[in-house]
């Protein structure tokens, strides 16, 4: 069933690392608090569900301040459902410390966790006998710490260069600025700096586009996902 609707898996399992490491630590976070929210849409333009993703900052009792990142997607077909949940706490300079992902794809459900340590770059997947560890620097990132750090960046007038995100495991990811470009996001059209994204795991790649708003906080407005059956899209409500 899962395979014959390919967009609800890429839509867990790539969209977010879209949606997805220096040596050392970028600048503080100006990004501000929000709650956005989208609609996973049918080549059609029929909804096929909707997502939100959020960020906060809060201090910690004894430390410095961290922010904390969230995506829900919530999507399906008759006789499937997909519900994903992915959380993700860093420092102001996007370097991920933990970071937790719950997916439920019919009745399938699994449980992974990230954690970070920059004394020792590593990372540190799963607990008891299923922990693996991973190898990163002194920043390394999940895949929605990656984003806000392309959103700060592209606000700043640059782009990342190609670099290792972790979503459970590793993935490369190569970002290349498009230009402007105008979108439409419900009955209006918007500019928007275009991103064409690459992303290879460990046993599959996939291309896709980014659209940010040229405000401040370079909201992202729209992701396409060209498939077989089409092109896919998570689009920004208004």
């Amino acid at each position: 069933m899962l395979m014959k609707y390919p967009f609800v898996r890429i839509a867990s399992s790539f969209l977010l690392p879209a949606l997805m490491l220096f040596a050392a630590p970028v600048s503080e976070s100006t990004l501000p608090n929000e709650t956005l929210r989208y609609s996973v849409n049918w080549p059609s333009g029929l909804s096929l569900g909707e997502a939100t993703l959020s960020a906060s900052s809060a201090r910690d009792a004894n430390g410095p301040d961290r922010m904390h990142f969230q995506f829900d997607l919530d999507a399906g077909v008759p006789g499937f459902a997909v519900s994903d949940r992915f959380r993700s706490a860093a420092s102001g300079s996007f370097c991920s410390a933990e970071f937790q992902k719950t997916t439920s794809h019919g009745s399938k459900r699994v449980d992974d966790k990230e954690t970070f340590d920059p004394n020792t770059g590593a990372v540190t997947r799963g607990s008891g006998a299923g922990e693996a560890e991973l190898s990163t620097n002194a920043c390394g990132k999940d895949a929605l710490a990656f984003l806000y750090f392309v959103r700060q960046e592209l606000s700043q007038g640059r782009v990342p260069p190609s670099q290792t995100v972790f979503f459970g495991a590793p993935y490369e990811i190569k970002l290349d600025l498009a230009g402007a470009e105008s979108v439409k996001i419900g009955n209006a059209s918007v500019a928007a700096d275009h991103v064409k994204a690459s992303v290879t795991g460990p046993s599959s790649s996939i291309d896709f586009d980014l659209f940010f708003l040229q405000d401040r906080a370079r909201t992202l407005a729209l992701v396409r996902v060209p498939l077989a059956l089409g092109t896919f899209s998570m689009e920004l409500v208004k």
